[in-house]
């Protein structure tokens, strides 16, 4: 039995209404908007009303991503929830989210590989399909990043953002949908992007919340360093295994931490800022939210047609990364 063709047939997004701007986080903590923007290329974030949680921000997200496929929440197989905000421990934030929809047929499971989430989610979804498994999944990168950020701590509060990304994955036409993924994890790293309180080694305890182990710590220059060394050779192994070269690609949507990690991904690959889905200044870090609310807004604003290639990449805690190319 040969394989089905698999791809994206709808997409989504929500963002909360709250903008936090780098003019608010100078009130908070010792920065300036010229620095933020210089360093990171975010002028403003999003942040989750107090009754929001991540499965609320994961429904609006997938509504509308279920409706531009054309389909009903009865339709939907499977439900894969990349996120590292879950609402709870148990039950998933996926479950949570299938009982929203409506999507009673579907299986539902959280998935965690942080920022690169969405695309070992997708990676998992298109080969589920491929096989004949399931016929529709549903696949949201989701995060409320506020919940878990430090607002004292001046090197990660300016990063982070909350918001959803949803697509549904289907059966394309012969041709088209995705080409390759590159997936990859490096334990060794995971010190260096963390949050240490609440799981079985650091169970909440008085003394985990006085000493902020509850909130992300991350050690800004290995990450980055990391980041800018594997985002173009993730990116670039992805293209080989589609059997494509770097001049191929008509868009970029890379994972949206820092300006200058894009733009170290571009020149690797040769691309011009043309050629990249850029919207981290008005979100900042989403984690597994950036990525597919960068496809949505790339959709929204016409800026892929049919038959165009495009290559998404991230990186995360983990340490992760991934990469994709597709045919839309």
């Amino acid at each position: 039995m040969g394989l089905h063709p698999v791809g994206i047939i709808g997409t989504g997004k929500y963002v909360p209404e709250r903008i936090l701007t780098n003019q608010e986080l100078e009130q908070m903590v010792e920065t300036n908007d010229e620095w933020i923007v210089t360093r990171t290329g975010i002028k403003e974030r999003r942040i989750a009303a107090e009754a929001e949680a991540t499965s609320d921000l994961a429904y609006e997200a997938s509504k509308q991503a279920i409706a531009a496929a054309g389909l009903t929440a009865e339709d939907i197989d499977l439900i894969i929830v990349s996120t590292i905000t879950p609402d709870m421990f148990f039950p998933s934030t996926a479950c949570l989210l299938q009982t929203k929809l409506g999507a009673t047929k579907a299986a539902a499971f959280d998935l965690s590989a942080a920022c690169s989430g969405f695309i070992y989610g997708l990676a998992t979804a298109s080969n589920m399909i491929a096989t004949g498994m399931y016929k529709h999944v549903l696949v949201v990168g989701a995060e409320t990043l506020s919940r878990i950020t430090d607002y004292t701590d001046r090197n990660t509060c300016i990063l982070f953002g909350d918001g959803a990304g949803a697509v549904v994955l289907g059966q394309v036409e012969e041709g088209k949908g995705f080409r390759s993924f590159e997936l990859g994890a490096d334990g060794s790293g995971g010190e260096l992007l963390k949050v240490s309180g609440g799981g079985s080694r650091i169970p909440s305890s008085e003394q985990s919340i006085s000493t902020k182990q509850h909130y992300i710590h991350m050690a800004g220059n290995d990450v980055f360093k990391f980041a800018v060394r594997i985002m173009g050779s993730a990116a670039e192994d992805a293209l080989a295994k589609a059997g494509f070269a770097k001049e191929d690609v008509d868009l970029l949507i890379p994972h949206q931490a820092n300006i200058r990690i894009i733009q170290s991904a571009l020149n690797r690959l040769h691309l011009s800022e043309e050629k990249a889905m850029i919207n981290l200044d008005k979100y900042g870090n989403m984690s597994a939210a950036s990525i597919p609310v960068a496809l949505a807004e790339a959709v929204e604003q016409n800026r892929i047609k049919e038959g165009d290639k495009l290559v998404f990449v991230g990186f995360g805690g983990g340490l992760t990364w991934g990469a994709s190319v597709l045919i839309w």
